[in-house]
Protein backbone atom coordinates (compact mmCIF):
# COMPACT_ATOMS: atom_id res chain seq x y z
CA UNK A 1 0.00 0.00 0.00
CA UNK A 2 1.09 3.80 -1.07
CA UNK A 3 0.93 6.41 1.88
CA UNK A 4 1.37 9.54 1.16
CA UNK A 5 2.98 11.82 3.98
CA UNK A 6 1.38 15.38 3.29
CA UNK A 7 3.50 18.36 4.50
CA UNK A 8 6.35 15.29 5.31
CA UNK A 9 9.70 18.43 5.62
CA UNK A 10 8.02 20.08 8.74
CA UNK A 11 8.40 19.14 12.52
CA UNK A 12 5.24 17.04 11.93
CA UNK A 13 5.49 15.53 8.91
CA UNK A 14 8.55 14.19 9.63
CA UNK A 15 7.54 12.86 12.61
CA UNK A 16 4.45 11.04 10.81
CA UNK A 17 6.41 9.87 7.82
CA UNK A 18 9.39 8.01 10.46
CA UNK A 19 6.59 6.05 11.67
CA UNK A 20 4.58 5.28 8.85
CA UNK A 21 7.52 4.34 7.22
CA UNK A 22 8.61 1.44 9.40
CA UNK A 23 4.83 -0.12 9.47
CA UNK A 24 5.04 -3.40 7.71
CA UNK A 25 1.75 -2.78 5.81
CA UNK A 26 3.03 0.01 3.72
CA UNK A 27 4.84 -0.70 1.00
CA UNK A 28 5.56 2.57 -0.50
CA UNK A 29 5.78 6.02 1.92
CA UNK A 30 5.62 8.97 -0.42
CA UNK A 31 6.95 12.18 0.97
CA UNK A 32 5.35 15.21 -0.33
CA UNK A 33 6.03 18.48 0.53
CA UNK A 34 6.70 22.06 -1.30
CA UNK A 35 10.52 21.58 -0.10
CA UNK A 36 11.51 18.73 -1.90
CA UNK A 37 15.11 18.85 -0.90
CA UNK A 38 14.12 18.49 2.31
CA UNK A 39 11.79 15.56 1.76
CA UNK A 40 14.48 14.04 -0.23
CA UNK A 41 16.79 14.24 2.76
CA UNK A 42 14.39 13.00 4.43
CA UNK A 43 13.77 9.99 2.70
CA UNK A 44 17.31 9.10 2.34
CA UNK A 45 17.50 9.20 6.16
CA UNK A 46 15.03 6.67 6.33
CA UNK A 47 15.74 4.31 4.02
CA UNK A 48 17.72 2.00 6.33
CA UNK A 49 15.12 1.38 8.85
CA UNK A 50 11.68 1.43 6.04
CA UNK A 51 10.12 -1.47 5.44
CA UNK A 52 8.99 -0.22 2.07
CA UNK A 53 10.76 1.91 -0.58
CA UNK A 54 10.75 5.20 0.26
CA UNK A 55 10.78 7.97 -2.40
CA UNK A 56 9.95 11.97 -2.38
CA UNK A 57 8.00 14.29 -4.51
CA UNK A 58 7.58 18.20 -4.73
CA UNK A 59 3.72 19.12 -4.10
CA UNK A 60 2.06 22.14 -3.83
CA UNK A 61 -1.33 21.58 -2.34
CA UNK A 62 -3.17 24.53 -3.58
CA UNK A 63 -2.23 23.47 -7.35
CA UNK A 64 -4.95 21.02 -7.90
CA UNK A 65 -3.08 19.15 -10.89
CA UNK A 66 0.10 18.96 -8.59
CA UNK A 67 -2.38 17.64 -5.82
CA UNK A 68 -4.07 15.16 -7.74
CA UNK A 69 -0.79 13.58 -9.36
CA UNK A 70 0.50 12.90 -6.02
CA UNK A 71 -2.54 11.18 -4.97
CA UNK A 72 -3.86 9.00 -7.64
CA UNK A 73 -2.47 6.29 -6.61
CA UNK A 74 -2.13 6.25 -3.16
CA UNK A 75 -4.04 4.17 -0.76
CA UNK A 76 -4.16 6.89 2.03
CA UNK A 77 -2.56 11.20 2.66
CA UNK A 78 -1.91 11.81 6.48
CA UNK A 79 -2.15 15.84 5.83
CA UNK A 80 0.60 17.08 7.87
CA UNK A 81 1.14 20.82 5.53
CA UNK A 82 0.33 24.05 7.36
CA UNK A 83 -1.27 26.09 8.02
CA UNK A 84 -4.17 23.12 7.98
CA UNK A 85 -6.59 25.74 8.16
CA UNK A 86 -5.79 26.82 4.77
CA UNK A 87 -4.59 24.21 3.16
CA UNK A 88 -6.80 21.20 4.96
CA UNK A 89 -9.69 21.76 2.71
CA UNK A 90 -7.95 21.79 -1.09
CA UNK A 91 -6.27 18.66 0.06
CA UNK A 92 -9.18 16.79 1.51
CA UNK A 93 -11.14 18.20 -2.01
CA UNK A 94 -8.17 16.50 -3.74
CA UNK A 95 -8.78 13.17 -1.55
CA UNK A 96 -12.06 12.49 -2.20
CA UNK A 97 -11.66 13.58 -6.42
CA UNK A 98 -8.84 10.61 -6.41
CA UNK A 99 -10.71 8.01 -3.79
CA UNK A 100 -8.30 8.84 -1.26
CA UNK A 101 -8.42 7.69 2.12
CA UNK A 102 -7.59 11.03 4.36
CA UNK A 103 -6.31 11.69 7.86
CA UNK A 104 -5.41 15.01 9.20
CA UNK A 105 -4.44 17.03 12.31
CA UNK A 106 -6.02 20.23 11.76
CA UNK A 107 -7.06 22.34 15.41
CA UNK A 108 -8.77 24.81 13.91
CA UNK A 109 -13.00 24.85 14.26
CA UNK A 110 -13.44 26.59 11.43
CA UNK A 111 -12.07 24.31 8.47
CA UNK A 112 -13.24 21.74 10.31
CA UNK A 113 -16.96 22.40 9.90
CA UNK A 114 -16.20 22.59 6.15
CA UNK A 115 -14.72 19.47 5.67
CA UNK A 116 -16.96 17.96 7.80
CA UNK A 117 -19.48 19.21 5.06
CA UNK A 118 -17.71 17.22 2.40
CA UNK A 119 -19.16 14.00 4.03
CA UNK A 120 -21.96 13.59 1.02
CA UNK A 121 -19.04 13.75 -1.26
CA UNK A 122 -17.12 11.34 0.68
CA UNK A 123 -20.21 9.22 0.59
CA UNK A 124 -20.42 9.64 -2.57
CA UNK A 125 -16.69 8.54 -3.81
CA UNK A 126 -16.50 5.67 -1.14
CA UNK A 127 -13.63 6.94 0.42
CA UNK A 128 -13.02 7.16 4.89
CA UNK A 129 -11.79 10.22 5.81
CA UNK A 130 -10.61 11.57 9.42
CA UNK A 131 -10.10 15.41 10.92
CA UNK A 132 -8.77 16.47 13.74
CA UNK A 133 -6.47 12.94 14.57
CA UNK A 134 -3.72 14.87 16.88
CA UNK A 135 -3.20 15.50 20.28
CA UNK A 136 -6.05 17.89 21.00
CA UNK A 137 -7.86 17.47 18.89
CA UNK A 138 -7.82 13.66 18.59
CA UNK A 139 -6.31 12.04 21.56
CA UNK A 140 -8.56 14.40 23.59
CA UNK A 141 -11.56 13.14 21.59
CA UNK A 142 -11.01 9.60 22.29
CA UNK A 143 -10.40 10.74 25.93
CA UNK A 144 -14.23 12.20 25.73
CA UNK A 145 -15.66 9.17 24.29
CA UNK A 146 -14.02 6.75 26.30
CA UNK A 147 -16.10 9.51 29.90
CA UNK A 148 -18.81 9.14 27.61
CA UNK A 149 -19.05 5.46 27.78
CA UNK A 150 -19.56 5.21 31.44
CA UNK A 151 -22.63 7.81 31.24
CA UNK A 152 -26.55 6.55 30.04
CA UNK A 153 -26.72 10.31 28.69
CA UNK A 154 -24.43 13.18 28.14
CA UNK A 155 -25.20 16.87 29.10
CA UNK A 156 -21.91 18.96 29.20
CA UNK A 157 -18.72 17.95 27.68
CA UNK A 158 -15.01 19.60 28.13
CA UNK A 159 -11.66 18.75 27.12
CA UNK A 160 -8.52 20.56 28.12
CA UNK A 161 -4.57 20.94 27.49
CA UNK A 162 -2.11 22.18 29.21
CA UNK A 163 -0.16 25.37 28.12
CA UNK A 164 2.87 25.15 30.54
CA UNK A 165 3.40 21.24 29.49
CA UNK A 166 3.06 22.04 25.65
CA UNK A 167 6.71 21.76 25.45
CA UNK A 168 7.21 18.40 25.95
CA UNK A 169 3.97 16.90 25.52
CA UNK A 170 0.73 17.10 25.19
CA UNK A 171 -1.43 20.40 24.43
CA UNK A 172 -1.37 22.15 20.76
CA UNK A 173 0.36 21.77 17.94
CA UNK A 174 -2.51 20.50 15.33
CA UNK A 175 -1.81 22.71 13.30
CA UNK A 176 0.63 20.81 11.46
CA UNK A 177 4.56 21.53 9.90
CA UNK A 178 5.91 24.63 8.93
CA UNK A 179 5.87 23.70 4.70
CA UNK A 180 9.20 23.44 4.65
CA UNK A 181 9.99 27.52 5.38
CA UNK A 182 12.14 26.98 8.23
CA UNK A 183 12.17 24.23 10.84
CA UNK A 184 10.07 24.17 14.10
CA UNK A 185 10.84 22.59 17.10
CA UNK A 186 8.02 23.05 19.53
CA UNK A 187 7.23 26.77 20.18
CA UNK A 188 10.41 28.43 18.42
CA UNK A 189 11.55 27.84 15.07
CA UNK A 190 15.18 27.32 14.18
CA UNK A 191 15.49 30.86 13.45
CA UNK A 192 14.11 32.01 16.78
CA UNK A 193 10.47 33.30 15.12
CA UNK A 194 7.11 31.73 17.06
CA UNK A 195 6.16 28.62 15.53
CA UNK A 196 3.06 28.04 13.47
CA UNK A 197 1.64 26.50 16.33
CA UNK A 198 2.03 29.51 18.73
CA UNK A 199 0.85 32.01 16.09
CA UNK A 200 -2.22 29.70 15.40
CA UNK A 201 -2.33 29.64 18.85
CA UNK A 202 -3.33 33.34 19.14
CA UNK A 203 -5.89 33.09 16.50
CA UNK A 204 -7.60 30.80 18.74
CA UNK A 205 -7.65 33.30 21.55
CA UNK A 206 -9.32 36.52 20.40
CA UNK A 207 -12.23 37.08 18.13
CA UNK A 208 -15.17 34.43 18.68
CA UNK A 209 -14.71 30.90 18.75
CA UNK A 210 -16.92 28.27 18.45
CA UNK A 211 -18.86 26.94 21.66
CA UNK A 212 -21.80 24.43 22.93
CA UNK A 213 -24.49 26.19 25.03
CA UNK A 214 -27.92 24.43 25.44
CA UNK A 215 -26.70 21.59 22.97
CA UNK A 216 -26.62 24.47 20.15
CA UNK A 217 -23.20 25.57 18.73
CA UNK A 218 -22.58 29.22 19.51
CA UNK A 219 -20.13 32.10 19.13
CA UNK A 220 -18.53 33.40 21.98
CA UNK A 221 -15.64 35.46 23.20
CA UNK A 222 -12.45 33.22 24.17
CA UNK A 223 -10.96 33.11 27.43
CA UNK A 224 -13.87 33.22 29.55
CA UNK A 225 -12.95 30.78 32.69
CA UNK A 226 -14.59 27.45 33.86
CA UNK A 227 -14.30 26.00 37.06
CA UNK A 228 -14.19 22.21 36.88
CA UNK A 229 -14.40 19.32 39.94
CA UNK A 230 -12.03 16.95 38.24
CA UNK A 231 -13.14 13.22 40.27
CA UNK A 232 -10.55 11.94 42.40
CA UNK A 233 -8.06 14.65 41.41
CA UNK A 234 -9.44 18.11 43.31
CA UNK A 235 -10.81 21.74 41.64
CA UNK A 236 -8.95 23.43 38.91
CA UNK A 237 -9.83 26.45 36.44
CA UNK A 238 -9.24 26.57 32.45
CA UNK A 239 -10.13 29.23 29.89
CA UNK A 240 -11.80 28.82 26.56
CA UNK A 241 -10.04 28.58 23.70
CA UNK A 242 -11.26 28.09 20.05
CA UNK A 243 -10.85 24.33 19.04
CA UNK A 244 -12.70 21.68 17.02
CA UNK A 245 -13.40 19.21 19.47
CA UNK A 246 -16.50 21.31 20.81
CA UNK A 247 -17.88 21.05 17.13
CA UNK A 248 -17.73 17.35 16.66
CA UNK A 249 -18.21 16.11 20.48
CA UNK A 250 -21.73 18.05 19.95
CA UNK A 251 -23.16 15.52 17.63
CA UNK A 252 -21.18 12.64 18.17
CA UNK A 253 -21.88 11.87 22.17
CA UNK A 254 -25.10 13.68 21.62
CA UNK A 255 -24.86 16.79 24.14
CA UNK A 256 -27.53 18.67 25.52
CA UNK A 257 -25.66 21.23 27.80
CA UNK A 258 -22.07 22.88 27.25
CA UNK A 259 -18.53 22.20 25.47
CA UNK A 260 -15.96 23.74 24.90
CA UNK A 261 -11.72 23.18 24.47
CA UNK A 262 -10.19 24.43 27.73
CA UNK A 263 -6.55 25.92 28.09
CA UNK A 264 -5.23 24.92 31.67
CA UNK A 265 -2.69 27.29 32.58
CA UNK A 266 -0.37 27.31 35.93
CA UNK A 267 -1.56 30.71 37.49
CA UNK A 268 -3.77 33.56 37.47
CA UNK A 269 -1.05 35.74 35.79
CA UNK A 270 -0.66 33.07 33.29
CA UNK A 271 -4.54 33.46 32.04
CA UNK A 272 -4.54 37.18 32.70
CA UNK A 273 -1.23 37.54 30.44
CA UNK A 274 -3.28 36.08 27.58
CA UNK A 275 -6.35 37.84 28.30
CA UNK A 276 -4.46 40.94 27.33
CA UNK A 277 -3.22 39.98 24.12
CA UNK A 278 -6.63 39.38 23.51
CA UNK A 279 -7.52 42.29 24.05
CA UNK A 280 -4.90 43.87 21.90
CA UNK A 281 -5.47 41.77 18.81
CA UNK A 282 -9.24 42.44 19.36
CA UNK A 283 -8.68 46.33 19.26
CA UNK A 284 -5.77 45.67 16.32
CA UNK A 285 -2.93 46.88 18.43
CA UNK A 286 -1.42 43.37 17.81
CA UNK A 287 -1.16 41.25 14.55
CA UNK A 288 -0.73 37.60 14.94
CA UNK A 289 2.63 37.09 14.77
CA UNK A 290 3.70 40.05 17.44
CA UNK A 291 1.24 38.71 19.86
CA UNK A 292 3.04 35.39 19.51
CA UNK A 293 6.40 36.67 19.70
CA UNK A 294 4.81 38.80 23.07
CA UNK A 295 3.60 35.31 24.78
CA UNK A 296 7.29 33.94 23.89
CA UNK A 297 9.57 37.11 25.24
CA UNK A 298 6.80 38.91 27.17
CA UNK A 299 8.04 42.40 28.24
CA UNK A 300 8.84 43.92 31.74
CA UNK A 301 5.15 46.41 31.43
CA UNK A 302 3.25 43.41 30.02
CA UNK A 303 3.96 41.14 33.20
CA UNK A 304 3.40 43.22 35.54
CA UNK A 305 0.02 43.75 34.25
CA UNK A 306 -0.59 40.74 34.23
CA UNK A 307 0.50 40.08 37.52
CA UNK A 308 -1.69 42.33 39.06
CA UNK A 309 -4.74 41.18 36.79
CA UNK A 310 -4.22 37.73 37.67
CA UNK A 311 -4.82 37.86 41.34
CA UNK A 312 -7.95 37.62 40.83
CA UNK A 313 -8.00 34.52 38.35
CA UNK A 314 -7.60 30.52 39.31
CA UNK A 315 -4.81 28.32 37.42
CA UNK A 316 -4.73 24.90 36.48
CA UNK A 317 -5.18 23.42 40.36
CA UNK A 318 -5.44 19.97 39.84
CA UNK A 319 -6.81 19.44 36.28
CA UNK A 320 -4.52 16.96 34.53
CA UNK A 321 -2.16 18.23 31.29
CA UNK A 322 -4.44 16.09 28.75
CA UNK A 323 -7.98 15.59 29.85
CA UNK A 324 -11.46 15.33 28.94
CA UNK A 325 -14.67 15.91 31.46
CA UNK A 326 -17.62 14.71 30.94
CA UNK A 327 -21.46 15.03 33.06
CA UNK A 328 -24.47 13.53 32.51
CA UNK A 329 -26.47 10.72 34.27
CA UNK A 330 -25.46 6.80 34.96
CA UNK A 331 -27.91 4.48 36.42
CA UNK A 332 -30.25 7.19 36.53
CA UNK A 333 -27.87 9.96 39.15
CA UNK A 334 -26.04 12.92 38.46
CA UNK A 335 -22.65 11.76 37.42
CA UNK A 336 -19.25 13.25 36.17
CA UNK A 337 -16.31 11.13 34.54
CA UNK A 338 -13.15 12.15 33.75
CA UNK A 339 -10.40 10.55 31.43
CA UNK A 340 -6.46 11.77 31.50
CA UNK A 341 -3.54 10.37 30.00
CA UNK A 342 -0.52 9.76 32.59
CA UNK A 343 1.84 9.79 29.86
CA UNK A 344 2.46 11.17 25.82
CA UNK A 345 5.20 11.10 23.29
CA UNK A 346 7.83 13.53 24.01
CA UNK A 347 7.28 17.10 22.61
CA UNK A 348 4.62 18.59 20.44
CA UNK A 349 5.51 17.02 17.46
CA UNK A 350 5.48 13.50 18.97
CA UNK A 351 2.07 14.08 20.93
CA UNK A 352 0.47 15.00 17.70
CA UNK A 353 2.27 13.20 15.03
CA UNK A 354 2.22 9.41 16.52
CA UNK A 355 -1.77 9.33 17.04
CA UNK A 356 -2.06 10.45 13.47
CA UNK A 357 -0.20 7.66 12.35
CA UNK A 358 -1.27 5.05 14.64
CA UNK A 359 -4.66 6.64 13.19
CA UNK A 360 -3.38 6.24 9.84
CA UNK A 361 -2.65 2.41 10.15
CA UNK A 362 -6.41 2.18 11.73
CA UNK A 363 -8.23 3.47 8.54
CA UNK A 364 -6.08 1.22 6.30
CA UNK A 365 -6.17 -2.10 8.13
CA UNK A 366 -10.51 -1.72 9.10
CA UNK A 367 -11.71 0.50 6.08
CA UNK A 368 -14.64 2.21 8.03
CA UNK A 369 -17.71 3.51 6.57
CA UNK A 370 -16.94 6.18 3.62
CA UNK A 371 -17.62 9.82 4.66
CA UNK A 372 -15.84 12.50 6.87
CA UNK A 373 -15.66 11.62 10.01
CA UNK A 374 -14.36 12.87 14.04
CA UNK A 375 -11.98 10.78 15.39
CA UNK A 376 -14.40 9.83 18.16
CA UNK A 377 -17.06 8.49 15.24
CA UNK A 378 -14.35 5.53 13.57
CA UNK A 379 -11.11 5.13 15.46
CA UNK A 380 -10.65 2.87 18.19
CA UNK A 381 -10.15 4.46 21.42
CA UNK A 382 -9.18 1.55 23.26
CA UNK A 383 -6.91 0.38 20.62
CA UNK A 384 -5.01 3.37 19.79
CA UNK A 385 -4.38 4.50 22.92
CA UNK A 386 -3.04 1.26 23.97
CA UNK A 387 -0.93 1.28 20.95
CA UNK A 388 0.41 4.72 21.84
CA UNK A 389 1.86 3.13 25.08
CA UNK A 390 5.20 2.06 23.73
CA UNK A 391 5.72 5.64 21.95
CA UNK A 392 5.44 7.69 25.56
CA UNK A 393 7.96 8.93 27.81
CA UNK A 394 6.91 7.43 30.87
CA UNK A 395 6.77 3.91 31.70
CA UNK A 396 2.81 2.80 31.48
CA UNK A 397 1.64 -1.13 32.15
CA UNK A 398 -1.68 -0.57 30.06
CA UNK A 399 -4.64 1.11 28.79
CA UNK A 400 -6.18 1.61 32.17
CA UNK A 401 -2.60 3.17 33.30
CA UNK A 402 -2.39 5.05 30.39
CA UNK A 403 -6.23 6.54 30.44
CA UNK A 404 -7.32 6.27 33.65
CA UNK A 405 -11.57 6.91 34.29
CA UNK A 406 -12.52 8.86 37.03
CA UNK A 407 -16.05 8.35 38.34
CA UNK A 408 -18.16 10.17 40.60
CA UNK A 409 -21.69 9.30 40.80
CA UNK A 410 -24.36 11.53 43.54
CA UNK A 411 -25.87 8.70 45.94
Amino acid sequence: MQVVAMGAAGDMGRTAARHLATNGAISEPLLADLDVARAEMLAGSLAGTASGRVRATVCDVLDDRTARRVLDSADLVLNCSGPLFRLGIPTLRAAIDTTTMYLEICDDPDPTIEMLRLDEDARVAGLASVVGMGASPGISNLLALRAARRLDHVRDCFTGWSLDDSRDGPGDGGDGGDGGDGEEQGLVRADGAPSGAVVHFMEQIHGAVSVVEDGVLVRRPPLDAIELEYPGLGRGTGYVVGHPEAVTLLGSLGLSGRSCSLVVVRDGSTAAFLRGLRSDLDDGDLDLDRAARALLRPSAMRSARAAVAGVALRGGGSLPPLFAWASGTADGRPATVGCHVTAMPRGMAGATAIPAALAAAQLLADRPRPGVHAPEAVIDADRLLTELIPFCTTPVDDLESLAPLHVAVEV
